[in-house]
């Protein structure tokens, strides 16, 4: 997993690498991340808005959920003064996987596109989870207790989800796709090119080649094009909050993006909304 983080306390508790309790103090936290494994979380306490390019997640106290691997997504917690974001998070790695579907005759289908998958409190997950917390204060585990509780909850989801299997048993490593629509719809991403270039199904110096092509400009160059033009959307037409536009279009702190939206339009985000808020009086 790829992550960035800014202002936080975190701490995590480790049953085995695959299954940990993972806490946030409660205050400002933004991730651009991309899962290399599928995760399936519960969320014990907080909330959290989860921002991918098709849809965005609120996902709080009692929530389950599952995100495939190879999904681009923005994590965002604002401080609420309330309880912290905690949760527990169960890895569904390759390697589990394939040993759990190597004698079952599943045919996955190829999925168009993929999103996340919510089980809001589905009473059999609810109970395989929550029955880890105690193991986190033990110092002695029993044996493969982490293969038989992944185990036990690949069944539940199966159980739950007849086409799960077209997630969990898809084992394919992304293959070479059109750059421009997956550029297109994934800008807002702030990860390293070596990302990008990975799920696009190119090397790094491939992808940087092919995209010069297409774009005809360099990766970051068009990168921070598009996301200052989609800010200036969100400005006029969703009526969005400068901290709320900052970090959903890809930029890691208010002051940068404020700096370079001007540069690019000749004026502040705040000058943008306080124009807004003009014409409305005007209106009125």
């Amino acid at each position: 997993m790829n992550t960035k983080k800014r202002a936080m306390e975190y701490q995590a508790k480790y049953i085995t690498e695959d299954i940990k309790l993972s806490c946030y103090e409660d205050k400002f936290f933004k991730s651009d991340i991309m899962f290399d494994h599928h995760m399936l979380i519960w969320f014990i306490s907080g909330e959290t808005k989860i921002v991918q390019a098709d849809a965005t997640y609120i996902f709080k106290k009692g929530d389950i959920f599952l995100i495939p691997r190879n999904q681009l997504a923005t994590i965002i917690n604002y401080p609420t003064n309330v309880q912290p974001h905690k949760t527990v998070v169960m890895h569904l790695s390759t390697k589990r996987l394939r040993d759990f579907y190597a004698n079952l005759n599943v045919k996955p289908k190829a999925l168009e596109s993929q999103k996340i998958y919510s089980f809001d409190n589905h009473p059999l997950l609810e109970s395989c989870l929550a029955s880890l917390v105690p193991y986190f204060v033990m110092t002695e585990l029993p044996e493969n207790i982490a293969t038989l509780k992944i185990t036990e909850a690949i069944s539940i989801l199966r159980t739950i989800d007849k086409g799960i299997d077209n997630i969990l048993a898809n084992f394919e490593e992304p293959g070479k796709i059109d750059l421009t629509d997956y550029m297109e719809r994934n800008f807002m991403f702030n990860l390293p090119l070596e990302k990008f270039s990975y799920l696009t199904g190119r090397s790094l110096t491939t992808f940087k080649r092919d995209f010069k092509r297409v774009f005809n400009t360099t990766p970051q160059r068009w990168l921070t094009q598009k996301r200052l033009e989609l800010a200036h959307y969100q400005f006029v037409e969703k009526k969005k909050r400068p901290i709320d536009v900052c970090y959903e279009v890809g930029f890691e702190n208010l002051s940068h993006f404020s700096y370079a939206f001007k540069k690019h339009f000749g004026y502040a985000p705040t000058d943008l909304t306080g124009q807004q808020v003009s014409l409305l009086k005007n209106k009125a």
